[in-house]
């Protein structure tokens, strides 16, 4: 008679118990991209902490030890660069700009991409690869005729064709980000509106785009960062105001003007000055960020 082995004389199982955390593993692969990814943060972080530091330094400080870290905070410097050299002025031009252009983008790239994702009708497909299409093309293959249309339009030299250039060129990679996110929003929602009497202007407004929150939020993000870093734009449709310029032409000719009178300090204080929305907008919204990239590929 064999005798059966009883539950406690049993021999222990090699499954990984459920409360037993999984050791990682740490292959070559998963080494080598900790390791790229460490030193790509250290390329990004060590230059913006530099300027800066050297936005708080005297000019001799940035020439005889520019590794070194200020003697003092000298915001004498951001000050200088804010009224002298007009980077205030530089910068509420690019807040106005950049608010015109961000709506327009929004709204329409919103409209178009929603229409894409939820109906049917003749040529949609044609229609969304015209403007998926858009983002082939760089913007410095079409500077010439753009620069003869807005003039002919009578809107050179203006903000406001600085505004629909910008609306325009940011419209394509907005249709194309919200149609994939437009497309994972349940239908039953929609349909359930529909049925309790709500029209499709107050479905899209009041329904969809609260729902569309997070893929909003992204792509905005995207467009404030690429509006807001944009110089070759303004600079050939905005050339001769200088009361006009954004602040990335402005940066220019700060770059220019204070090389040439040796003021490194304040040059380093205009740029950071520029870069502080950029890294604000982005620390605040970086949990909305990736939530909108990560939910537009989920069912």
């Amino acid at each position: 008679m064999t005798a059966v082995a009883s539950p406690e004389t049993a021999a222990p199982s090699t499954a990984p118990s459920a409360d037993r955390p999984l050791r990682r593993d740490w292959g070559v692969a998963n080494v080598f991209s900790h390791g790229f990814l460490l030193l790509w943060a250290l390329l990004t972080t060590l230059p913006l902490l530099w300027v800066v530091l050297s936005s708080f330094k005297s000019d001799d400080e940035i020439l005889t030890d520019p590794w070194g870290l200020p003697g003092a905070l000298r915001f004498e410097n951001w000050e200088r660069a804010w009224t002298e050299a007009h980077i205030g002025r530089y910068f509420l031009n690019s807040f106005v700009v950049v608010s015109g252009s961000l709506t327009l983008t929004m709204l329409f790239g919103a409209t178009a991409a929603y229409v894409f994702a939820r109906y049917d009708f003749r040529f949609k497909q044609v229609f969304y690869y015209l403007f998926v299409g858009g983002m082939m093309f760089p913007v410095f293959l079409a500077l010439v005729p753009l620069f003869f249309v807005v003039r002919n339009a009578g809107l050179f030299n203006t903000w406001r064709g600085l505004i629909l250039v910008y609306a325009a060129y940011s419209l394509p990679f907005t249709v194309f980000f919200l149609t994939a996110f437009f497309r994972t929003l349940p239908q039953a929602v929609a349909e359930a509106a529909l049925i309790d009497g709500c029209g499709h202007f107050r479905l899209f407004f009041r329904v969809m785009l609260p729902m569309a929150r997070p893929g909003l939020i992204s792509v905005g993000i995207f467009n404030f960062l690429g509006q807001w870093n944009q110089f070759i734009l303004p600079q050939v449709l905005l050339p001769n105001d200088e009361s006009r310029y954004v602040l990335a032409q402005g940066l220019s000719a700060l770059a220019v003007s204070q090389g040439y009178q040796g003021d490194f300090s304040g040059l380093f204080a205009g740029l950071t000055i520029a870069m502080l929305p950029v890294l604000g907008v982005y620390i605040l919204f970086q949990r909305q960020i990736q939530s909108g990239l990560t939910a537009g590929h989920m069912k």
